[in-house]
């Protein structure tokens, strides 16, 4: 699925990063969501490798990239944190400015990288997502409904843990399953890769304290950058016709462009994994965009 790329495990500063890399021209980081792995871009960096040097990583916590101990506070789990082994990967590659691309919460990782370190990202294309201080802002009982999963991962220690260790296929396939508006898109051989990432206790307990650093740090270190920061560099924002984006916010856009003065983007005729339900489109309009 990743023909030419090759791949490495490089250390950070908190914990190890997987991925792979293949291609050349000018360098691109892409980012997965739940409950992927970098595998979720494999129709779409062939694509882009004809035309950049492409990067896929797993996120902190997710697939073969380390699992370091947690804190009190969750901030080895934040975003600034996840973002901040990112960057790392990078510049360990050698490149130290290089353009975007996040789904889901590979977006919110990207989105606080990019405000984090502004002169590292030359472009941000952020997939199916709004900020997470402002989905938190604007929450309410269609958001609790459709985004029930934030708030159960979230929920204290043990609980979530124990639960998805009893049964991960069933989280893993309600999401893969529920979430695309198009049907059978994920390889079997990959959905089977994700649900058996999500039978390692320690993977399940490092992505609940990501979305328990969600609700706490994320949320504060948005509101703290809230008209004090923004993104500089040009953002293109995808999102599902089909999903809950659409259906939460009348305007994507108008959202974004409170963080970032140069942001264009559109509704994809399809739910919530644009990557794998359109991945002509979606690298089409990657292309265009990242230049």
């Amino acid at each position: 699925m990743f023909d030419g790329f090759e791949e490495f495990d490089l250390t950070t500063s908190g914990t190890t990063i997987h991925g792979r890399r293949g291609g050349s021209g000018p360098p691109v980081l892409l980012l997965h969501g739940i409950p992927e792995t970098h595998l979720m871009w494999h129709r779409v960096a062939p694509r882009l490798a004809e035309h950049h040097t492409v990067v896929a990583t797993d996120l902190r916590g997710y697939g073969d990239s380390g699992k370091p101990p947690s804190t009190a506070d969750h901030e080895p789990y934040s975003m600034r944190a996840i973002a901040r082994d990112q960057l790392e990967v990078m510049r360990g590659l050698g490149y130290h400015q290089f353009r975007l691309v996040g789904h889901d919460r590979g977006a919110r990782c990207a989105y606080r990288l990019a405000l984090d370190a502004p002169d590292a990202v030359t472009r941000l294309a952020v997939l199916d997502v709004v900020p997470t201080g402002d989905a938190y802002r604007r929450a309410d009982m269609r958001f609790s409904l459709g985004y029930w999963v934030w708030s159960f991962l979230a929920a204290p220690e043990p609980v979530p843990e124990q639960l998805i260790g009893a049964a991960p296929d069933v989280l893993v396939n309600y999401m893969l399953d529920s979430w695309p508006e198009v049907k059978d898109v994920f390889p079997a051989e990959i959905r089977a890769e994700y649900v058996r990432k999500f039978t390692d206790p320690a993977t399940v307990h490092a992505i609940c304290e990501e979305y328990r650093a969600s609700t706490t740090l994320d949320y504060q270190h948005d509101e703290a950058d809230r008209g004090n920061r923004k993104i500089t560099c040009p953002v293109l924002c995808l999102w599902g016709r089909q999903g809950l984006v659409a259906a939460l916010y009348d305007d994507p856009l108008a959202i974004w462009r409170e963080w970032a003065d140069d942001v264009r983007g559109e509704p994809v005729p399809v739910g919530h994994f644009i990557p794998e339900e359109a991945p002509e489109q979606t690298a089409r309009q990657l292309l265009d965009f990242l230049g």
